[in-house]
């Protein structure tokens, strides 16, 4: 199956927003390159990480300038699609003229056909004609993990020759135009099992259980917020939310367009149907380490905030880095703690997992930006064997 997408709506590529910071070292051909790409939680605006992404060009700049660094990282996000009005035609809920059918909002399967589309684009197309990047890294927030999760499995399925595709397996298989080195990903406050057993996302399914609130919800939602004028939701989300300005600024433009919030609530609900056991459909072997010669194999350790002392030993490395929230209303902590106890049972050195005890809220990009830039650095420098 190829990644075209399952919307009747049109994709407008070079009409969804994105953020680029580029590092300064990117034409040194005597460097590795890496492409760090950061993929949002829902709802998809990448405004909410502008202070996450600007902060981390300012501290990876300090890294590249170290005397025996010899790396760059380009940093990369962008919209999911649907959330800016101009990146999709028609608005969702028009009638088409052949077949006679109303288009409808992307869903979580069109977001992860995108997302791998978009990874491959930038990393063959970024640098000088003939270059690409030689790793790539993603970053993942919330559902933006899963789908990070997603394109790790799809892509090795893609690749693999030696065995063959899981029977049980139903997520299509993206092929490969050119292979894109997905080597590691940070995975921050990640819904990847069991979503609908959290806090919020049991009343998200509550409504999409629900026919009448499945059918209306976002209407009524769009009504209410457009009965407010500007400068009251302004106030709302600027002073009694108390939203600093690049969020204030991205939560205005999310209310006041045509779609937003029908984006985000038919994506939420789809989320509640399809983030179940994807572990089991992925298969142990999602979590093996990445073999390098010279490497460290960091053994699978659910360990406390700061604390990334693990066993080491020659010959791999961790492929994901966790960061799990210590009260996270996302992520039921059953869940959660499952899933740390089989990758402790189960060992196979490819997870590094940390549980937040610093009180970070899962929306970290609204006021934490900086304090989780510092430790995603941390990551990368030990990705990058720093």
């Amino acid at each position: 199956m190829d990644s075209t997408l399952t919307s009747t709506t049109t994709v407008q590529q070079d009409k969804v927003p994105f953020l680029e910071y580029p590092s300064g070292h990117r034409d040194d051909i005597k460097r590795r390159q890496s492409l760090i790409y950061l993929i949002p939680g829902n709802p998809g605006l990448i405004g909410y990480y502008e202070p996450f992404m600007k902060t981390l060009r300012q501290l990876l700049d300090e890294t590249e300038e170290k005397e025996l660094c010899r790396h760059t990282f380009h940093i990369y996000g962008r919209n999911l699609l649907g959330f800016s009005d101009g990146d999709h035609q028609p608005a969702f809920g028009t009638t088409t003229s052949s077949p006679a059918i109303k288009t409808e909002p992307f869903t979580l399967e069109d977001q992860i056909r995108s997302c791998y589309d978009q990874v491959q684009h930038i990393s063959t197309s970024t640098l000088s004609p003939g270059r690409s990047f030689s790793s790539v890294i993603l970053i993942g927030h919330s559902v933006g993990s899963y789908i990070a999760l997603e394109l790790f499995h799809r892509a090795a399925a893609a690749t693999t020759t030696t065995q063959p595709h899981d029977t049980h397996d139903t997520s299509p298989i993206i092929p490969e135009k050119q292979p894109v080195p997905l080597h590691f990903a940070i995975l921050l406050f990640p819904t990847i099992s069991h979503i609908a057993r959290s806090r919020s996302g049991q009343r998200l399914d509550l409504i999409r259980r629900t026919p009448f609130l499945d059918q209306s919800a976002h209407h009524v939602a769009k009504f209410v917020v457009d009965l407010l004028p500007h400068w009251l939701l302004a106030a709302v989300v600027g002073r009694a939310l108390g939203f600093p300005p690049h969020a204030a600024a991205a939560t205005l433009r999310f209310l006041a367009s045509r779609d937003g919030i029908w984006q985000a609530l038919h994506m939420g609900k789809d989320e509640m149907a399809t983030i179940g056991d994807s572990e089991g459909r992925w298969g142990a072997g999602m979590w093996e380490e990445v073999r390098e010669v010279g490497g460290s194999n960091y053994g699978e350790e659910a360990l406390g905030d700061g604390d990334w002392s693990g066993e080491k030993g020659k010959n791999g490395r961790a492929r994901f880095f966790l960061y799990f929230g210590e009260r996270d209303h996302w992520v039921a902590d059953e869940c959660r703690d499952e899933f740390i106890e089989r990758r402790r049972r189960e060992g196979r050195g490819g997870t590094r997992i940390v549980v937040d005890e610093a009180g970070i809220p899962h929306a970290f990009c609204i006021h934490h930006s900086e304090s989780v830039a510092e430790k995603v650095k941390v990551w990368i420098e030990d990705v990058a064997g720093l």
